[in-house]
């Protein structure tokens, strides 16, 4: 595939070979290009922000969106401004705003009734519920290679919190070696105490994010302000590569890095293995939060080498990575992993949330993994659409082919304004940039926003892109028109 050749960044600026579904001009229903008539927020937004501050902290929201005049690629605000989105959502929306395979799923009276009764799945799970997930996130192409299991939960919060308890169950017990729980055991875990609740640990990565409940923010190491007065745990944080780029001419010093933090994985397990043994490992397929940082296939096979030599599971987190942003449905397919990962964590793009894992972490017992819902119909009914448009509509490839154009383009871009943009990257639609500082960083969000562009940003220095899986080589188009304008007047303020 086209895609895997052209990683993270790009040397040359050739056109791709054209793919038949590409968008040479608007979708049915998207206005012609985005525009502003107002400051952002506008009036109206700024009188509904004073009301909201009221009952909430409103301190992160832009601006408020108008999601009926919402279309496509384009996000409306209640001010009548339209924004080109390359962010949708935190990433979330596979295909747009009311893309019309989603609403008719939702209209669907059947459906409704799914939706209407929301079930405790743990209990009472509809007579379509089996047939429902072999036919979705079971499906061949869908599920992780190998990976005959899943676990439906809430949110993406939820598939780290439950993933890493799976982890820590089966790591308990192989100790245990098939015997029964001792009274002790019984009688001090509803008091914190062991052995009944082991001193054990799971080993993350410095920048990544894995959520905000308490055990996946005990594996995030991202933002102070997510962690700050907040108490935690005393688990172990191996260095994640920092790579230089072009990738092509650091190939040297970049396989030194990552030596050096398999190095460091290696250092922490035996460390803790008195004191808090490792009982998995947890790692993002890209660190998105964390300022979409990438690591080679060598990294993820040799993490993969210390799982299997521990005994430990290699948790590959695809919450914000899975569901075809890449070009493909997983960005670990990738990795060339000898075997396949021993959990992967979705949610996101995938509209539903969960986890995957082997039969061998099939819990032996009932009520060990659990909670009111265990996941949401609703969102297994709308991953169904996506699903079939994704396949309908070629979207992996049109993923691929986009986002390499999209790649050389912005490649050409950071050539031009060096001062402004350097270290472009990505696979697939998951791609970013770094400007020089996070001062110039929140002058460029402020000048793109303005002309009706909307971006994410990550880390401290770098704006991301995220659009959906529809968005074209006219969309493309007309973002780097407005990216290069804004790197213009930058250069002249």
């Amino acid at each position: 595939m086209l895609c895997k050749s052209i990683v993270y960044s790009i040397r040359k600026s050739p056109k791709p070979r054209q793919c038949h579904n590409v968008p040479k001009a608007p979708l049915p229903g998207e206005p012609m290009k985005p525009y502003t008539l107002t400051e952002i927020p506008g009036p109206r937004s700024d009188a509904l922000l004073n009301e909201f501050s009221k009952i909430q902290q409103i301190g992160s929201i832009q601006y408020f969106a108008d999601y009926q005049r919402s279309v496509g690629n384009y996000l409306a605000d209640i001010d009548g401004n339209v924004f080109l989105d390359m962010f949708m959502q935190l990433s979330t929306l596979p295909l747009g705003y009311n893309h019309r395979s989603i609403l008719g799923a939702l209209s669907c009276a059947g459906n409704q009734r799914i939706m209407a009764n929301r079930p405790a799945l743990g209990l009472f799970p509809g007579l379509e519920w089996p047939c429902k997930l072999q036919d979705t996130l079971l499906q061949p192409c869908v599920a992780p290679k190998g990976l005959q299991c899943v676990f439906t939960t809430n949110c993406g919060d939820c598939s780290t919190e439950y993933a890493i308890q799976m982890a820590f169950i089966k790591y308990a017990e192989r100790r245990r070696q098939g015997n029964k729980f001792t009274k002790k055991e019984k009688e001090n875990a509803p008091f914190n105490k062991p052995p009944g609740c082991p001193e054990l640990s799971i080993l993350s990565f410095e920048g990544g994010y894995h959520g905000r409940t308490f055990g996946a923010l005990a594996l995030t190491h991202f933002k102070y302000i997510m962690k700050v007065d907040i108490p935690s745990l005393p688990w172990p944080i191996a260095p994640f590569p920092q790579y230089l780029y072009p990738l092509d001419q650091y190939e040297k010093e970049n396989k030194e890095e990552d030596a050096r933090c398999i190095e460091q994985v290696e250092n922490l397990i035996e460390q803790f293995e008195k004191k808090m043994p490792v009982a998995g490992i947890i790692v993002e397929a890209i660190q998105c939060e964390g300022g979409d940082r990438h690591a080679s296939p060598d990294f993820f096979q040799c993490l993969q080498d210390i799982s299997k030599k521990k005994s430990i599971p290699l948790i590959l987190d695809e919450i914000q990575t899975g569901g075809g942003a890449t070009g493909r449905i997983w960005a670990h397919e990738y990795f060339e992993l000898n075997i396949p990962p021993d959990i992967v964590t979705f949610s996101n793009k995938m509209q539903a949330s969960g986890f995957y894992h082997s039969y061998e972490y099939m819990p032996r017992l009932p009520y060990r993994i659990f909670n009111s819902w265990m996941g949401d119909p609703s969102k297994i009914l709308i991953l169904e659409a996506v699903l079939q448009s994704i396949e309908t509509d070629d979207l992996l490839s049109h993923v691929c082919h986009v986002g390499n154009y999209l790649l050389c383009e912005l490649n050409t871009l950071q050539h031009e304004f060096p001062h402004l943009m350097n270290s472009v990257r990505g696979r697939g639609f998951i791609i970013a940039f770094d400007m020089p500082c996070n001062d110039t960083k929140n002058k460029f969000l402020h000048l793109i926003r303005s002309k009706g562009i909307q971006v994410g940003e990550c880390g401290i220095k770098s704006i991301r892109l995220r659009p959906c899986l529809i968005f074209g080589e006219y969309h493309a188009d007309i973002f780097l028109e407005i990216l290069r304008n804004c790197l213009q007047e930058l250069t002249d303020s």
